[in-house]
């Protein structure tokens, strides 16, 4: 069969399952992620029907689905608000950093990895996953949410120091010189800054440079400008999903509104596709030897993601709901954690299968967990004050019966001292 009809038959095949899946979980009320995740793991390598004509193609929709996710993100919030949030979240990042980072790093050290292996692991660990978790704040309409900018806060700065890990990291495993990390972290550095000085100071000249009312203008040149923007971004060691969601940050007004829904159905293609090449990366094979230690890490991080969110949105004067919200919805892991594993392979290659079984269960448990976070708080909650207010009620029922035993042994006490006094002045006037 000719490649390109192959190739045709396969993408045809992927997007109708897709699409199959996407109306299943939509009727049951679920995220349809892990489905897509598992039509992944059924086409790819070790699969059922494993395929090979459109990988190439799938693997480039998979990064446009990335860039889009981040883009549409960025589309909902403005440059100052971006600013605002990063100056007040600052400590919610150091908390995640320290909270999310060293579950990696000491496993990595107790597996006998060595250092370099658990700064890789601790990256892993660490950051959540953008794609997955702008996926589940649309499908479970929390865009407007009020705890939606302290996650979106947290997930920025995850990705803005990534500016600064990856070049860090890969000197490590490259074992280049202090000299060379350090010119490639200022490049890194410089790029994010100099895109985040253009959003802010010039976003409305590159509003009006990019309007137009035409909707196929708008659309070509947004995509492009973002596709460009991205690729000159990860090509200057700064992840293309930062460079995408500062373009996002730079557009206001009409332009970001017409932008938005212009480019929501191209994002949800493309990001279901991100989903499916990344089952069709992972061998089914090779999960089951590193499935204790990821499930074990897993467990770990999911408590200290929930723990950030919560803690990160107590900070901002969020409700109690919307804390666990916040906690439930960032404990997706992704694409990020994917790169790092995949660099680090070279140095420790057990990084790959337990990386890869990591993320797969928490990509799988992300969703669930931004949905049910909250209701099950608040269900162990009630019932926790139900029985402490039950158990209250025992602990007065016991002190109350005492004091109307104290009581009725003072009334009789009293009457038998009236008694006594009855009797002595009857003695008495048997005296006289």
């Amino acid at each position: 069969m000719h490649d390109t009809t192959a190739m045709l038959i396969e993408l045809g095949a992927i997007i109708l399952v897709l699409g199959l899946l996407g109306r299943l979980a939509g009727r049951v009320g679920f995220s349809p992620i892990p489905l897509y995740l598992l039509a992944g793991l059924a086409f790819g390598q070790g699969g059922i029907l494993p395929l090979s004509a459109s990988e190439e193609f799938v693997a480039t929709g998979a990064e446009i689905g990335v860039i889009l996710l981040l883009l549409l993100l960025g589309l909902e919030y403005s440059a100052s608000e971006l600013v605002t949030n990063l100056k007040t979240q600052y400590p919610s990042g150091a908390v995640d950093f320290m909270l999310n980072a060293a579950p990696g790093a000491a496993m990595a050290l107790l597996l006998g990895w060595g250092p370099v292996a658990a700064v890789a692991l601790a990256g892993v660990t660490w950051i959540s996953s953008s794609g997955v978790i702008a996926k589940v704040l649309g499908d479970l309409r929390r865009l407007g949410n009020r705890e939606t900018p302290v996650v979106l806060g947290i997930l920025v700065l995850e990705d803005l120091a990534m500016a600064v890990y990856l070049p860090i990291l890969t000197a490590l495993l490259a074992g280049v010189s202090l000299a060379g990390g350090t010119v490639t972290l200022l490049i890194s550095l410089g790029t994010v800054g100099g895109v985040l000085y253009v959003a802010l100071r010039h976003g409305r000249l590159i509003s009006r440079a990019v309007s137009s009312d035409n909707a196929e203008m708008l659309l070509l040149v947004v995509l492009g400008l973002t596709l460009l923007v991205a690729g000159i971004a990860q090509h200057l060691q700064v992840s293309a999903a930062v460079g995408a969601f500062l373009v996002g940050i730079a557009l206001s007004g009409e332009v970001a509104e017409g932008a938005s829904s212009l480019l929501t159905p191209l994002r949800d293609l493309f990001a279901a596709v991100f989903f499916v090449f990344f089952g069709l990366h992972t061998d089914p094979a090779a999960i089951p030897p590193v499935l204790l230690p990821a499930l074990a890490l897993a467990s770990v991080t999911t408590l200290t993601k929930i723990a950030t969110g919560y803690w990160a949105a107590r900070r901002a004067g969020i409700s109690v709901k919307g804390r666990w919200r916040a906690g439930g919805t960032l404990v997706a892991r992704g694409e990020f954690s994917i790169v790092i594993a995949g660099l680090a392979v070279g140095v420790e290659p057990r990084i790959g299968p337990l990386a890869t079984a990591y993320v797969l269960i928490l990509v799988v448990v992300g969703p669930p967990a931004a949905r049910w976070t909250e209701p099950v708080a608040r269900r162990l909650t009630t019932r926790g004050a139900t029985r402490a207010a039950a158990g209250a009620a025992t602990g007065r029922a016991p002190g109350t019966a005492g004091a109307t035993a104290d009581t009725a042994g003072t009334t009789t006490t009293g009457g038998t001292g009236a008694t006594g006094a009855t009797d002595t002045t009857g003695a008495v006037h048997a005296g006289h």
